[in-house]
Order: C-alpha cells, then sequence, then structure tokens
C-alpha cells in the first residue's frame, strides 16, 4: 500500500505541474526555469512527506469516506515545500550536487551567457526557490475540506516554513561560530526547527487536522514528529561522516568542510581533553578539509564515544516515539503503516553501528 500511495503521489506531482505550465505559463519566461523546476520536483525521492500526510489524514478520517484524488493533489504542497528549502540550503551551502544531479542554482547559471555565472546561478536559483514554495500553496488549495479546518492546517503549514527558516539562520549563524560557543540544547533546537517540524511535525499535523482529529491527538501527533525528527537529523549527521558518496548523492567531505555543529561535534569537543581535543580542533577548524581529515574524525569520534552517543540518542528517541504511536487513536492499520514507514528510515543507523562495531540496537 505505501508503494501505491507513493506512485500516487509521483502522479500527483507531474500532474500538478502540467496544471502550473498552463496557468502560470513559466515556460514562456524561460523554458529552462520550468524544465529545471520540473525536473528537480520529479527527482527520485522517498515522498516522505506527502507519504506522512496521507498516512495520517487516513488514520483519523472516518473509515467510510472516500478518499478524493484531491487529496493527493494537496499532498505535493509538502514536496514543494521541501525543494524550496532545499533550493535555498543549496546555495547557503554553496553545493553542487542534490540527489546526485546539479542543484538548482547550478543549472541555472547556464542560462544565459555571462562573465559570472556563478552569481547568475544564486541570484535565478534564490527566485526559482520563491516560485516553488508558492507553488507548495497553490498545491495545499486544492484540498476539499471544511474551511474551519482548512484554515487551521494552513496556518500550521506557513509557520513551519517561518520556523524552518529560522532553524536555517541559527544553522548559518552556527556555522560562523567558535564550536565552545555552541551547546547540544542549540543543536536541538536547530534540528527541531530546520528538519524535525517541517519533514515529520508538519505532515502528520496537517493530515490530522484536516481529518479532524481533536486537538489532543494534533498534540500528541507533533510530539511523536518532533521526536522521529531529531533522530532523523541525528542521523543524516552521522550518515554524512560515516556513508559513501554514491549513498548520500552528495560530496562525501561536504559537512565537515562546512563545519557543521552537530551533535557527534559537541559531544567529541566536550568529551575530549588536552592533547586529544586539540588534535580534533585543530582538523574541525581547518579551511580545507582532506579525504585523511575525515578518516582520522571518523576515528576521534569512535575513540571519544560520540559515535556512541549519536546513536544512542537516535535509538531513546525511536523509542519513545513508538510508545507514543501505541497511544495514538488512529485506525490500526494506517496506524501501522505510518510505524513502518518510519522505522524504514532508521535501516542506516543500523548498518553503520553495526559496520563499525557499535553493539548498539537501533530497530
Amino acid at each position: 500500500m505505501i508503494e501505491q500511495i507513493r506512485r500516487n503521489i509521483d502522479a500527483s506531482l507531474a500532474s500538478f505541474l502540467n496544471t502550473v505550465k498552463k496557468e502560470y505559463k513559466l515556460h514562456l519566461v524561460s523554458p529552462l526555469l520550468f524544465e529545471s523546476i520540473r525536473e528537480f520536483t520529479l527527482r527520485e525521492g522517498k515522498r516522505i512527506r506527502p507519504l506522512l500526510l496521507i498516512l495520517t489524514y487516513k488514520g483519523y478520517a472516518p473509515k467510510d469516506k472516500k478518499i478524493a484524488r484531491k487529496l493527493y493533489n494537496a499532498s505535493t504542497c509538502m514536496e514543494f515545500l521541501h525543494n524550496f528549502m532545499l533550493i535555498h540550503d543549496d546555495i547557503i551551502d554553496r553545493s553542487d550536487l542534490r540527489r546526485g544531479r546539479p542543484t538548482m542554482h547550478k543549472v541555472l547559471a547556464h542560462t544565459v551567457q555571462t562573465r559570472d555565472p556563478d552569481k547568475l546561478g544564486i541570484d535565478l536559483g534564490i527566485i526559482a526557490g520563491d516560485i516553488v514554495y508558492a507553488l507548495a500553496i497553490d498545491a495545499f488549495l486544492s484540498i476539499d475540506e471544511p474551511a474551519e479546518r482548512k484554515e487551521r492546517a494552513l496556518k500550521y503549514f506557513i509557520q513551519t516554513a517561518a520556523f524552518t527558516a529560522m532553524g536555517e539562520f541559527i544553522d548559518t549563524v552556527h556555522g560562523v561560530s567558535p564550536v565552545n560557543d555552541i551547546t547540544e540544547k542549540d543543536v536541538f533546537l536547530n534540528y527541531t526547527l530546520k528538519t524535525a517540524r517541517y519533514t515529520f511535525d508538519c505532515p502528520m499535523v496537517t493530515g490530522a487536522i484536516l481529518a479532524g482529529a481533536d486537538r489532543a491527538q494534533v498534540k500528541k501527533i507533533s510530539e511523536f514528529g518532533i521526536l522521529i525528527g531529531q533522530a532523523f537529523q541525528i542521523q543524516d549527521d552521522i550518515i554524512g561522516i560515516y556513508e559513501t558518496e554514491e549513498k548520500i548523492g552528495k560530496p562525501i567531505l561536504s559537512d565537515l568542510a562546512e563545519g557543521k555543529k552537530t551533535l557527534l561535534v559537541c559531544h567529541a569537543n566536550r568529551a575530549l581533553k588536552g592533547r586529544a581535543r586539540q588534535g580534533f580542533l585543530r582538523i574541525f577548524n581547518k579551511r580545507t578539509k582532506t579525504l585523511k581529515d575525515l578518516e582520522e574524525v571518523k576515528r576521534i569520534f569512535i575513540k571519544a564515544g560520540s559515535l556512541d552517543y549519536a546513536l544512542k540518542a537516535v535509538a531513546d528517541r525511536l523509542g519513545k516515539s513508538q510508545t507514543i504511536l501505541a497511544s495514538l487513536r488512529m485506525h490500526p492499520q494506517y496506524k501501522d503503516l505510518l510505524g513502518t514507514a518510519l522505522l524504514k528510515l532508521f535501516s542506516q543507523s543500523q548498518a553503520i553501528a553495526d559496520a563499525n562495531g557499535r553493539r548498539i540496537r537501533i530497530i
């Protein structure tokens, strides 16, 4: 059923983009602009955000209610919000690859010949991201539900966009701040705002509100989403250090090169003492890192207990989330599907733990 829902989401994305072409005439402004947005949107992905919206909606909707095609059309708002964030995030991080292909600003750098294609790509990438956010709102409005529910859900959706931008603000400030100034509390605030809210909390809360779930259930769904989201971002940070470039679809040195203040980094900075800490900071603060530096950082994180600490943080949050999931008053079929879909996202944590000889059970 999950795969069928994903296929329906992909079909709705393609269909909505055809509608966009007719209504917005982007291809008349620039064929490259429309085709770049279309290609970027339809790149292969998990579609986890629209999937979570649909599963949660079905979990709380009356059993005898037929699910309209408009629900799938509306669910694509989550994918467009995600792409909007990715386009701007890639510009901030100066990333060249996204999902194994050129980032939006790299594609748009070739719109016309210019002496400074990098600046052109960044400028046009920002504009393209803004357009994609407008498309997210448009897609949301296609839902056919009572006005009160729709308004509440739309407000939550818009607030989420603002909170995620706040997370990006914090992340950018942290990027140029000394590691000693960043606490674990700071890291988790960033995880909550930048990842947990828009990737897990918002899709599920939106689905629950639209289906008519009561406020107590919506609150529980939100708590569930935040825990899953924090665990997912910790895993993403682990993957950024311990996975291969082929699997993560971006340069293997990108997270280390950007000096991201992750849970791994904060723990190592706190746990290491004397020369060991000085050696870690010497590598971490280097302007240009090498593959040799990455291998050394991997060893440091293991020796300092930082990898174990991060893996345990993932496992603890997953355990708490499962307790909340069990207490939700959703239709059992969709509750089980929701749990299955989310746990599958954490197979890489377990694989990394096993590959590095860590005796920690994640899932």
